[in-house]
């Protein structure tokens, strides 16, 4: 515990801190334009607070290194490290889908190579299989839900303390340690972002915290479960992006958009505004929506196959309700401007 209380402090304090700078590079080579389309701020914003909640991270994890197993620590960092690069390109210069599609499945090799994958399943090419989909999709579910003030940073930040915790009920100190860097960074660049947001975390960091969250979930071990009910506590901690992106996605092939190109006000926090909520309630109403599914997620923890499975049943009929639910008024289409 203390070790978590030193990390926490000491990244908390690099994000603070390194924060304000990435906000001065932002305003000179990277700023997000208003696009009443696309976007909800109305006035340019710098994008690079991502950076700040990379370096903050690395900067801790290289000082632990030494309490690590090099290879896979190696392969998450450097795999985050090019995300979160492709990321940066991406808030400067604009990088096509196929390309940083391309970089992420280079990344995930590097988890694989360093056997950091999935392994609840009898067969090893189901294991890499489900690996790839669950961090790419994951990278890109966190990058997608960064589309209102605090509300990535948030999500992440409650999934890595959830993360956290769990590690610290199991005995996984060292991946709890990483988890902990995550919600420190997460935390202290959410003091700017918060709305009225100053900076914008951009690409290089929702791609970043994506993809070291999905990698978290993989290295989660429940010693006193089996994996055969274990399997499904990342999903749940990590429910609101997976959701938000799922409905984004069937909202759009429901209307003839590919997902994978179109952009707009179509995200779940929208549609909570759309019903009446403000933007700081809507990201409010998701932080609770992710704080339960964590407390669900620590219920599993210990849970047997039928306690477990009626609960996770339970939430999954919930969500297919809500997605549903959601594409209807007052949800979708949009009844008032936000």
């Amino acid at each position: 515990m203390t070790s978590y209380i030193v990390v926490f402090v000491g990244v908390l304090l690099l994000a603070v801190m390194g924060t304000p700078l990435a906000r001065r590079l932002g305003l000179r080579i990277a700023m997000d334009q208003p696009d009443p389309t696309r976007k909800v701020h109305a006035v340019p914003t710098p994008r690079l607070g991502g950076v700040a909640i990379f370096l903050s991270t690395l900067i801790a994890t290289l000082i632990l290194r030494e309490r690590y197993n090099l290879s896979q620590l190696s392969g998450i960092l450097v795999g985050a490290s090019l995300v979160s690069f492709l990321g940066f390109w991406d808030d400067r210069f604009s990088l096509s889908a196929g390309v940083k599609l391309g970089g992420q499945l280079l990344a995930v090799g590097l988890l694989l190579l360093t056997d950091v994958t999935v392994s609840a399943f009898p067969y090893a090419w189901l294991n890499l299989g489900i690996t790839v989909l669950w961090v790419v999709g994951l990278t890109n579910a966190l990058n997608l839900l960064d589309n209102m003030d605090g509300l990535s940073g948030g999500i992440a930040a409650i999934a890595a303390a959830h993360f956290a915790l769990m590690c610290a009920f199991s005995g996984q100190y060292l991946v709890g340690l990483l988890a902990v860097s995550v919600m420190a960074a997460c935390i202290g660049f959410l003091i700017y972002n918060w709305t009225p947001a100053t900076i914008f975390m951009g690409d290089s960091g929702a791609l970043f915290l994506g993809f070291i969250l999905a990698a978290l979930g993989i290295k989660l071990r429940f010693p006193n479960n089996v994996p055969f009910v274990t399997w499904m506590i990342p999903i749940l901690v990590l429910g609101v992006p997976i959701f938000d992106t799922t409905l984004v996605t069937i909202s759009r092939l429901r209307r003839g958009l590919n997902p994978l190109t179109a952009a707009g006000t179509d995200h779940s926090s929208h549609r909570l505004t759309y019903a009446g909520l403000t933007r700081r309630e809507a990201v409010l109403v998701l932080y609770i929506v992710s704080f339960l599914l964590g407390l669900v997620a620590l219920f599993i923890t210990r849970a047997d196959k039928l306690d477990g499975y009626l609960v996770g049943g339970s939430v999954a009929l919930a969500a297919i309700y809500a997605l549903w639910r959601m594409e209807r008024p007052p949800f979708w289409p949009p009844s008032r401007v936000m």
